[in-house]
Parts: C-alpha cells; structure tokens; sequence
C-alpha cells in the first residue's frame, strides 16, 4: 500500500482545508482526529476518492508514513501541543519531523525544539495565515524550528502556499526554533494595527463627516485602487455594501466590542520585553480592550454628553487626508513591526530574512498587500536597514504624507472623535524624528529621587555622573540598579 507524504492531526477548519489543499497538489495524505468521528465523516464526505488516508489511532497513522516522518499537529495552542508531543515522540523515529502549525507562543515553540531534539526527532513551528480560504486555496506560511527539518518539507510547504504574480512562493524558511512563530506573532499584531487604522477611518467618515455606508463602500473601492490595495480594504469595502434582510447595513447591527485570541497582545509584550516601541500595535490591543468596556463606555457617553460637531471644511478634501493618513500610518506599524523582528533576532540569534518575509506576506495571508513588494524591495537593497523610514522611497513617501496626516489627526482631537492608533503613529514619528527630546527632563528625575545617574552632552557615552540635588542627599548613586 502506497505511504502517505505527511500526517496531519486535527480536522477542525484549518486542518481539513490544509489536507484538502495537500492532496490537490499530489500529496497523499493521512489523517487523524481525537475524536475519530470526524475522521470517518471527512474521509466518506469531502475526502472521498482522493488520495487521503483516514487513520483511528495516532500509532495507524504514524505505521502510514514514508520517513522521514513529518506530522503536521493542527491542534489548539497550549499545552494541546504538549500533551500531542508526549503521545507522538514514543512512536516516531530518529530524524522524524513534528510540526505544530498552530497560533503557538514563540516561548513554547524554542522549549519545544529543543524539547524534541534532545529526544533525537525534529521539530517545526510554523505559523499559517489566511484563514480557512487560505488553508485551502494557499496561505502564507511562515516555518522555523529545526533547520535539518526544512528540506523535508520545502516541496510540500511551498506546493501548496500562496504565490506572487512572478510564481515566488509565499513561504521560506525563516530561522532557528521559535522564529517562525515569531513572525507569525508580529504578522498577527499588524493585522491589528492594519484594522484598527481602518476602523479608525471609518469612524471619521462616519462620525465626523456623516457618509451613509453606500458613500464609504465607494471610498473604499477606490482606494483598493491605490496604494493602499489590500485584502482588509477590500473585504472592508464588501462588508460597507452588505445589507441585512431588511435592505440596511448589517455593519450597523453588530455590536461594537471586538474580541482577540492573545497574539496582538503577545506582540505588545515582547516589544515590551525588548524595548521597542510598538506604539501602534499597542493602541490597536487597547482600542480592542476599551470596546470590551461597552456598558461602562455607554454609561461614561451619557454622563458626558458629548455631540461631534459638523465638519465645516470640504468633504471630499478630507476624505483624500484620511486615505493619506491612514497610509503614513500604516508604513509606521511596518516600521514598528520590523523594528521588533531585529530586535528580537538579536536576542535569539536568528538570522532573519526581512525581504524574505515581506515576500512572505505578500499573497495568502490577512495582511497581503501590494505596499509589501516595496518593503522587500527596500530590504532587498539594504537587509541591515534599521527603520522602514529610512528607506529612500519611504522617507520621500511619509514626507509627501504628514501634511495631510497632521490633518486628519487635528481634526480627530478637534472634532473628539477617537483615533488612537493614527495619533500614536504620528507621535512616534515625530519623536523618532526629534534630535533631542525631553529624556533629559528624565533622567535628572531619576536621578534626584534615586541617584540613578545620567551621562552628559560634554562626556563620553558610557560615562556617568550623580548630582548631589538636595544638598543633603550625599555622593553615592545607584550604579547597579535599573528602575
């Protein structure tokens, strides 16, 4: 009996879409789900006559694999991953592959690699994007782990991913242990920032300049025309359009308070742990946080009464603005974005591919967009570039956009319409662009009421001085402590 090509464990959505996908670009699949119902019912339903092997026990569908081995978990994050490893590593060989392809924590998948290859297997993390059309038609997959894994899995991996009109693949190997998951990570918190720009438009053609939904699907449908052509402002445009039975948009019927599954705010951590500033990402996990508080926020709306106030200017000069800002904002979330992924590469001795992973995102996933073919051609021609923004086609793009931007964000404080990822965005840009800032301010604060030191504009860097501010305060500093 012919062996299968790679096992897969979980058919939730994404798991049957992957197989599906695999067997379509000749790949035999084997099966398996704990509750093994589903395995009969997909193998008679949608899996019927293809080349899938349905398998009832975890030891049946490893006794169904060509070796090396490769077992592709698509199961729950958590210790769901764990408990699988335990069950599979018994049963595997030496230089057998496991791979998780779930929305795994970049921690759990660098204790997992190195878990796995102690025990003399191999281990892949890697994140998957596109959602369930994705799984199925080609999503954007981000794999790192063991290195000695990659070409097992190269030709399936990059088989069934997204493509870019030249036929690159939307998938290559990013780096050591947890970098896969890493970049999936930060993939996922731009996604927030992306959407919280867009909600954040929205609002400001709602609210502040009063378009009906059918006026802000046709300014959406031509932005989908410009720079900003993606698949967040395409399916926005469709959802503006989209009427519920009664003939009125089912956007205004749902509720305003958004959900979130951890990875934007995973993403805020570990800027936090880096000491990057993630501004925009930031604001967009809050922004989600503060619509969660929807009681408090109606109760709060009531106490104070506030009414926006017409828009006295011309429309359509505003709407242009919002188009400008909502791009010079989303160039600085990139910026912010790849900013963490140096950092971290750092930290965790990964050698990243920043073009590579433009490319990567590029088809396949949420935040596929055209602007990314500029970011891998600017990391292309400078891979040790430090900021998006300094970038020649972005610095002379961000600067034909703050006019416009300062606008938008003047109008939104004026006006008390909230827009806290755009308004973030500029002050990060402003003060990424300030010679000096008032940091000085600071470290004299610290200093006073903790002798925490400073270093001076008339030394050397590295050399630090306490003052004395009180006169009363002595000459000893905390040179080992850090607050």
């Amino acid at each position: 009996m012919k062996k299968a090509n790679i096992g897969l464990i979980g058919l939730a959505v994404m798991g049957e879409n992957l197989v599906m996908n695999m067997e379509s670009k000749g790949f035999t699949v084997a099966v398996f789900n704990r509750t093994v119902e589903k395995v009969d019912k997909f193998v008679s339903g949608r899996a019927a006559g293809k080349n899938i092997i349905g398998c009832h026990s975890l030891q049946e569908l490893v006794d169904n694999l060509e070796t090396p081995r490769k077992v592709f978990m698509m199961v729950k994050a958590g210790q769901a991953v764990d408990s699988m490893i335990e069950q599979l590593l018994p049963l595997l060989d030496d230089g057998d592959i496991i791979i998780d392809g779930g929305n795994s924590h970049f921690p759990d998948t660098i204790r997992r690699t190195e878990y796995v290859e102690s025990k003399g297997k191999l281990y892949i993390g890697t994140g998957v994007s596109g959602g369930e059309e994705g799984a199925l038609k080609g999503p954007s997959m981000m794999p790192g782990g063991s290195p000695a894994a990659w070409p097992h899995v190269k030709d399936i991996f990059q088989s069934i991913c997204a493509k870019v009109e030249d036929g690159s693949a939307c998938c290559d190997w990013v780096g050591e242990n947890g970098a896969g998951h890493f970049v999936k990570m930060v993939h996922n918190g731009i996604e927030y920032g992306d959407m919280q720009l867009i909600c954040e438009a929205y609002q400001l053609m709602r609210d502040l300049l009063g378009l009906s939904d059918d006026e802000m699907h046709e300014v959406f449908k031509a932005w989908n025309k410009t720079e900003l052509d993606s698949y967040l402002i395409e399916i926005t445009r469709d959802i503006l359009a989209f009427k519920d039975t009664d003939g009125q948009p089912i956007v205004e019927k749902i509720l305003d308070t958004a959900g979130q599954k951890g990875t934007g705010k995973w993403t805020g951590i570990a800027a936090l742990d880096e000491g990057v500033p993630l501004t925009l990402i930031g604001e967009a996990v809050f922004a989600r946080c503060l619509s969660a508080m929807k009681e408090e926020r109606v109760t709060a709306a009531r106490a104070f009464g506030r009414t926006v106030p017409a828009y006295q200017g011309d429309k359509a000069e505003l709407i242009e603005a919002i188009r400008q800002a909502l791009y010079a904002s989303k160039i600085i979330s990139y910026a912010q974005g790849y900013t963490l992924m140096r950092s971290a590469a750092k930290t965790y001795g990964w050698n990243l591919n920043y073009g590579g992973i433009a490319l990567m995102w590029r088809g396949g996933c949420i935040i596929r967009s055209v602007f990314l073919g500029k970011i891998k051609e600017a990391y292309d021609a400078n891979p040790e570039l430090s900021n998006l923004l300094l970038d020649p086609y972005f610095k002379e793009t961000i600067e034909k956009l703050v006019p416009a931007w300062r606008k938008v964000v003047a109008a939104a404080v004026t006006h008390g319409v909230p827009a806290p990822a755009m308004t973030s965005a500029l002050s990060y840009f402003d003060g990424y662009t300030t010679e000096r800032l008032p940091a000085n301010l600071l470290q004299a604060q610290r200093d006073y009421f903790g002798a925490h030191t400073y270093e001076r504009l008339d030394a050397p860097r590295g050399e630090f001085f306490h003052t004395n501010w009180t006169g009363h305060g002595g000459d000893t500093a905390a040179s080992t402590y850090n607050a």
